[in-house]
Protein backbone atom coordinates (compact mmCIF):
# COMPACT_ATOMS: atom_id res chain seq x y z
CA UNK A 1 0.00 0.00 0.00
CA UNK A 2 3.00 2.59 0.70
CA UNK A 3 4.91 1.29 -2.21
CA UNK A 4 1.74 1.94 -4.45
CA UNK A 5 1.22 5.17 -2.68
CA UNK A 6 4.86 6.45 -3.20
CA UNK A 7 4.98 5.09 -6.59
CA UNK A 8 1.74 7.50 -7.68
CA UNK A 9 3.55 10.28 -6.07
CA UNK A 10 6.67 10.41 -7.64
CA UNK A 11 4.35 9.85 -10.79
CA UNK A 12 2.65 12.71 -10.20
CA UNK A 13 5.50 14.99 -9.31
CA UNK A 14 7.47 14.08 -12.25
CA UNK A 15 4.70 14.92 -14.07
CA UNK A 16 4.72 18.79 -13.19
CA UNK A 17 6.64 20.31 -16.02
CA UNK A 18 10.26 21.50 -14.24
CA UNK A 19 10.61 25.03 -15.62
CA UNK A 20 7.47 25.70 -13.08
CA UNK A 21 9.95 24.49 -10.29
CA UNK A 22 12.93 26.60 -11.99
CA UNK A 23 10.98 29.46 -13.07
CA UNK A 24 9.95 30.12 -9.15
CA UNK A 25 13.40 29.17 -7.74
CA UNK A 26 15.25 31.51 -9.74
CA UNK A 27 12.32 34.12 -9.18
CA UNK A 28 12.54 33.66 -5.19
CA UNK A 29 16.89 34.19 -5.61
CA UNK A 30 15.75 37.44 -7.35
CA UNK A 31 13.35 38.88 -5.23
CA UNK A 32 15.51 38.19 -2.36
CA UNK A 33 19.27 39.31 -3.83
CA UNK A 34 17.85 42.19 -6.26
CA UNK A 35 14.62 42.85 -5.64
CA UNK A 36 14.97 46.26 -7.77
CA UNK A 37 15.50 44.11 -10.89
CA UNK A 38 11.59 42.88 -10.46
CA UNK A 39 10.84 45.67 -12.41
CA UNK A 40 8.61 45.22 -15.34
CA UNK A 41 10.76 47.76 -17.51
CA UNK A 42 14.29 46.03 -16.65
CA UNK A 43 12.28 42.60 -16.52
CA UNK A 44 10.97 43.19 -20.08
CA UNK A 45 14.15 44.09 -21.75
CA UNK A 46 15.89 40.67 -20.65
CA UNK A 47 12.28 38.51 -21.86
CA UNK A 48 12.52 40.50 -24.67
CA UNK A 49 15.81 38.94 -25.55
CA UNK A 50 14.85 35.34 -25.54
CA UNK A 51 11.59 35.70 -27.36
CA UNK A 52 13.35 33.97 -30.43
CA UNK A 53 14.30 31.70 -28.56
CA UNK A 54 10.57 31.18 -27.47
CA UNK A 55 8.58 31.12 -30.33
CA UNK A 56 11.40 28.46 -31.80
CA UNK A 57 10.27 26.53 -28.53
CA UNK A 58 6.71 26.50 -30.17
CA UNK A 59 7.74 24.97 -33.19
CA UNK A 60 9.81 22.21 -31.39
CA UNK A 61 7.07 21.10 -29.40
CA UNK A 62 4.81 20.38 -32.18
CA UNK A 63 7.21 17.70 -33.79
CA UNK A 64 8.37 16.37 -30.42
CA UNK A 65 4.68 16.02 -29.84
CA UNK A 66 4.59 13.25 -32.91
CA UNK A 67 7.73 12.06 -31.90
CA UNK A 68 10.19 13.72 -33.99
CA UNK A 69 13.17 16.41 -33.79
CA UNK A 70 13.73 19.28 -35.60
CA UNK A 71 17.43 20.76 -35.45
CA UNK A 72 17.33 22.44 -38.49
CA UNK A 73 16.24 26.11 -36.85
CA UNK A 74 19.85 27.32 -36.65
CA UNK A 75 20.38 27.01 -40.48
CA UNK A 76 17.05 28.84 -41.37
CA UNK A 77 17.72 31.61 -38.86
CA UNK A 78 21.07 31.96 -40.57
CA UNK A 79 19.34 31.83 -44.43
CA UNK A 80 16.46 34.17 -43.44
CA UNK A 81 19.14 37.15 -41.60
CA UNK A 82 21.33 36.73 -45.00
CA UNK A 83 18.15 37.45 -47.15
CA UNK A 84 17.27 40.48 -45.04
CA UNK A 85 21.11 41.77 -44.75
CA UNK A 86 23.06 40.68 -47.88
CA UNK A 87 21.59 43.50 -50.22
CA UNK A 88 20.49 40.33 -53.04
CA UNK A 89 17.06 41.73 -52.85
CA UNK A 90 17.57 45.91 -52.76
CA UNK A 91 14.90 47.97 -52.38
CA UNK A 92 12.26 45.32 -51.55
CA UNK A 93 9.91 46.12 -48.46
CA UNK A 94 9.76 44.59 -44.93
CA UNK A 95 5.98 42.54 -46.21
CA UNK A 96 8.61 41.06 -49.19
CA UNK A 97 11.25 39.74 -46.96
CA UNK A 98 8.28 38.56 -44.14
CA UNK A 99 6.78 36.80 -47.06
CA UNK A 100 10.01 34.90 -48.31
CA UNK A 101 11.09 34.30 -45.05
CA UNK A 102 8.19 32.29 -44.39
CA UNK A 103 8.10 30.43 -47.89
CA UNK A 104 11.78 29.32 -46.69
CA UNK A 105 10.44 28.46 -43.41
CA UNK A 106 7.42 26.25 -44.71
CA UNK A 107 9.53 25.07 -47.99
CA UNK A 108 12.00 23.83 -45.50
CA UNK A 109 9.75 22.00 -42.76
CA UNK A 110 8.07 20.63 -45.88
CA UNK A 111 11.01 18.91 -47.07
CA UNK A 112 12.16 17.95 -43.35
CA UNK A 113 8.65 16.32 -42.99
CA UNK A 114 8.32 14.58 -46.02
CA UNK A 115 11.93 13.04 -45.55
CA UNK A 116 10.89 12.17 -41.75
CA UNK A 117 7.37 10.99 -42.20
CA UNK A 118 7.18 9.83 -45.40
CA UNK A 119 10.53 8.64 -46.23
CA UNK A 120 10.94 7.34 -43.06
CA UNK A 121 14.74 9.21 -42.19
CA UNK A 122 15.99 9.89 -38.89
CA UNK A 123 14.59 13.08 -37.90
CA UNK A 124 17.80 14.24 -36.28
CA UNK A 125 20.12 13.06 -39.07
CA UNK A 126 17.74 15.13 -41.50
CA UNK A 127 17.44 17.82 -39.62
CA UNK A 128 20.40 18.36 -38.50
CA UNK A 129 21.39 18.07 -42.14
CA UNK A 130 19.78 20.90 -43.75
CA UNK A 131 21.06 22.82 -40.70
CA UNK A 132 24.59 22.01 -41.77
CA UNK A 133 23.87 22.99 -45.60
CA UNK A 134 22.33 25.99 -44.53
CA UNK A 135 25.14 27.23 -42.69
CA UNK A 136 27.60 25.96 -45.52
CA UNK A 137 25.95 27.72 -48.16
CA UNK A 138 25.08 31.14 -46.46
CA UNK A 139 28.41 31.29 -45.29
CA UNK A 140 29.50 30.26 -48.91
CA UNK A 141 27.80 33.73 -50.37
CA UNK A 142 28.81 35.76 -47.39
CA UNK A 143 32.45 34.27 -47.85
CA UNK A 144 32.94 34.23 -44.02
CA UNK A 145 32.45 37.66 -43.27
CA UNK A 146 28.91 39.46 -41.81
CA UNK A 147 27.05 40.33 -45.04
CA UNK A 148 25.49 43.84 -43.98
CA UNK A 149 22.59 46.01 -42.16
CA UNK A 150 19.17 45.39 -41.98
CA UNK A 151 16.86 47.66 -43.19
CA UNK A 152 16.45 50.37 -40.11
CA UNK A 153 12.28 49.61 -40.03
CA UNK A 154 12.70 45.79 -39.00
CA UNK A 155 14.46 47.73 -35.36
CA UNK A 156 12.08 49.94 -35.09
CA UNK A 157 9.22 47.78 -34.73
CA UNK A 158 11.61 45.14 -32.58
CA UNK A 159 12.13 48.60 -30.26
CA UNK A 160 8.24 49.63 -30.02
CA UNK A 161 6.09 49.01 -26.72
CA UNK A 162 2.66 49.02 -25.49
CA UNK A 163 3.52 50.48 -22.23
CA UNK A 164 5.80 48.72 -20.40
CA UNK A 165 5.76 45.56 -21.99
CA UNK A 166 8.08 45.11 -25.36
CA UNK A 167 5.72 44.32 -28.67
CA UNK A 168 7.83 41.50 -29.51
CA UNK A 169 7.33 39.97 -25.94
CA UNK A 170 3.13 40.02 -26.45
CA UNK A 171 3.71 38.49 -29.97
CA UNK A 172 5.20 35.51 -28.28
CA UNK A 173 2.90 34.90 -25.84
CA UNK A 174 0.06 35.87 -28.36
CA UNK A 175 1.51 33.31 -30.76
CA UNK A 176 1.92 30.75 -27.84
CA UNK A 177 -2.19 31.18 -27.14
CA UNK A 178 -2.70 30.66 -30.81
CA UNK A 179 -0.78 27.40 -30.70
CA UNK A 180 -2.26 26.10 -27.24
CA UNK A 181 -5.83 26.79 -28.63
CA UNK A 182 -4.53 25.49 -32.25
CA UNK A 183 -3.51 21.84 -30.19
CA UNK A 184 -6.67 21.47 -27.86
CA UNK A 185 -9.57 23.01 -30.16
CA UNK A 186 -8.87 21.60 -33.76
CA UNK A 187 -9.01 18.20 -35.48
CA UNK A 188 -4.93 18.35 -35.96
CA UNK A 189 -4.40 18.59 -32.28
CA UNK A 190 -6.44 15.69 -32.00
CA UNK A 191 -4.33 13.93 -34.07
CA UNK A 192 -0.86 15.38 -32.69
CA UNK A 193 -2.39 13.69 -29.48
CA UNK A 194 -2.53 10.12 -30.72
CA UNK A 195 0.33 9.82 -32.90
CA UNK A 196 2.73 11.29 -30.21
CA UNK A 197 0.79 8.23 -27.79
CA UNK A 198 0.65 5.46 -30.20
CA UNK A 199 1.47 6.15 -34.05
CA UNK A 200 0.41 2.27 -34.93
CA UNK A 201 -2.97 2.52 -33.21
CA UNK A 202 -3.51 5.67 -34.59
CA UNK A 203 -3.06 4.64 -38.22
CA UNK A 204 -5.46 1.70 -37.03
CA UNK A 205 -7.53 4.23 -36.01
CA UNK A 206 -8.01 6.28 -39.57
CA UNK A 207 -5.40 9.13 -38.44
CA UNK A 208 -3.64 9.90 -41.06
CA UNK A 209 -0.12 9.77 -39.47
CA UNK A 210 2.23 10.69 -42.38
CA UNK A 211 0.34 13.77 -43.00
CA UNK A 212 0.30 14.73 -39.45
CA UNK A 213 4.25 14.47 -39.38
CA UNK A 214 4.75 16.42 -42.36
CA UNK A 215 2.37 18.75 -41.12
CA UNK A 216 4.03 19.46 -37.88
CA UNK A 217 7.50 20.06 -39.41
CA UNK A 218 6.10 22.35 -42.03
CA UNK A 219 4.37 24.47 -39.39
CA UNK A 220 7.77 24.04 -37.17
CA UNK A 221 9.71 25.52 -40.28
CA UNK A 222 7.16 28.45 -40.71
CA UNK A 223 7.38 29.06 -36.67
CA UNK A 224 11.56 28.76 -37.09
CA UNK A 225 11.14 31.91 -39.75
CA UNK A 226 9.12 33.90 -37.58
CA UNK A 227 11.97 33.38 -35.29
CA UNK A 228 14.56 34.04 -37.64
CA UNK A 229 12.60 37.70 -38.29
CA UNK A 230 12.21 38.52 -34.69
CA UNK A 231 15.97 37.39 -34.71
CA UNK A 232 17.12 39.44 -37.45
CA UNK A 233 15.32 42.55 -36.48
CA UNK A 234 16.84 42.51 -32.54
CA UNK A 235 20.69 42.49 -33.76
CA UNK A 236 19.87 44.88 -37.12
CA UNK A 237 22.63 43.58 -38.80
CA UNK A 238 23.51 40.71 -40.50
CA UNK A 239 25.47 37.33 -38.95
CA UNK A 240 27.07 34.48 -40.15
CA UNK A 241 26.46 32.47 -36.77
CA UNK A 242 23.48 34.03 -35.65
CA UNK A 243 21.22 31.18 -34.08
CA UNK A 244 23.25 28.42 -34.44
CA UNK A 245 22.92 27.68 -31.08
CA UNK A 246 18.95 28.01 -30.94
CA UNK A 247 17.62 24.75 -31.99
CA UNK A 248 19.72 22.63 -28.95
CA UNK A 249 18.33 25.50 -26.59
CA UNK A 250 14.70 25.04 -27.92
CA UNK A 251 15.07 21.27 -26.78
CA UNK A 252 16.11 21.97 -23.52
CA UNK A 253 13.39 24.35 -22.69
CA UNK A 254 10.83 22.11 -24.37
CA UNK A 255 12.00 19.13 -22.36
CA UNK A 256 11.98 21.15 -19.29
CA UNK A 257 8.99 22.17 -19.59
CA UNK A 258 7.40 19.18 -19.86
CA UNK A 259 7.00 18.08 -23.26
CA UNK A 260 8.99 14.51 -24.04
CA UNK A 261 8.82 12.43 -27.57
CA UNK A 262 5.43 11.53 -28.28
CA UNK A 263 3.92 13.06 -24.63
CA UNK A 264 2.79 17.02 -24.21
CA UNK A 265 1.70 16.82 -20.01
CA UNK A 266 3.43 20.26 -19.94
CA UNK A 267 1.13 21.56 -22.73
CA UNK A 268 2.57 25.18 -24.24
CA UNK A 269 2.91 26.75 -21.33
CA UNK A 270 5.53 24.45 -19.62
CA UNK A 271 8.19 25.35 -22.33
CA UNK A 272 7.52 28.84 -22.40
CA UNK A 273 7.74 28.71 -18.87
CA UNK A 274 11.48 27.08 -19.83
CA UNK A 275 12.21 30.00 -21.66
CA UNK A 276 11.12 32.07 -19.53
CA UNK A 277 13.80 30.08 -16.70
CA UNK A 278 16.53 31.05 -19.14
CA UNK A 279 16.01 34.87 -19.59
CA UNK A 280 15.63 34.57 -15.12
CA UNK A 281 19.12 32.97 -15.72
CA UNK A 282 20.57 35.32 -17.41
CA UNK A 283 19.52 37.99 -15.18
CA UNK A 284 20.88 36.66 -11.82
CA UNK A 285 23.91 35.56 -13.67
CA UNK A 286 24.35 38.82 -15.11
CA UNK A 287 23.81 40.48 -11.70
CA UNK A 288 25.92 38.73 -9.69
CA UNK A 289 28.61 39.63 -12.78
CA UNK A 290 28.79 35.81 -14.21
CA UNK A 291 30.50 36.35 -17.46
CA UNK A 292 29.67 34.77 -20.69
CA UNK A 293 31.87 31.52 -20.08
CA UNK A 294 30.07 30.73 -16.92
CA UNK A 295 26.79 31.43 -18.60
CA UNK A 296 27.29 28.70 -21.09
CA UNK A 297 28.37 26.28 -18.96
CA UNK A 298 24.96 26.91 -16.56
CA UNK A 299 23.41 26.29 -20.39
CA UNK A 300 25.07 23.56 -20.61
CA UNK A 301 23.94 22.05 -17.11
CA UNK A 302 20.40 22.67 -17.77
CA UNK A 303 20.50 21.18 -21.10
CA UNK A 304 22.47 17.92 -19.18
CA UNK A 305 19.33 18.24 -16.30
CA UNK A 306 16.74 18.19 -19.24
CA UNK A 307 17.96 14.89 -20.28
CA UNK A 308 18.14 13.38 -16.86
CA UNK A 309 14.55 14.19 -16.62
CA UNK A 310 13.79 13.35 -19.94
CA UNK A 311 15.01 9.75 -18.58
CA UNK A 312 13.47 9.52 -15.14
CA UNK A 313 9.71 10.43 -16.64
CA UNK A 314 10.42 7.33 -19.48
CA UNK A 315 11.61 4.77 -17.11
CA UNK A 316 8.57 6.12 -14.26
CA UNK A 317 6.24 5.51 -17.41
Amino acid sequence: MTTSFTNSMVQRVLRIPPSYVVFAVLLIILSITRPHMLNLNIMGIFIRQVVPLGILVLGQLLVMRVKSIDLSGGGVILLINYYISSGMFPDASIGFFIAIALLTGMGIGLFNGYMVGKRRVSAVIVTLAVSIVLVGFVQFLASGKPPGDVPARFAEIYNTKLGPIPTPVIFWIGLALCIALFLSKTIFGRYVTSVGENAEAAHFSGVPVERTVILAHTLAGLIAAIAALVQTASIAVGSVRIGLDLPILAVAATILGGVVFGRGEGGVWGPVFGVLSFALLFVVMTTFGIQDPGKLVAQGVIILLAAIFYGLRTSKS
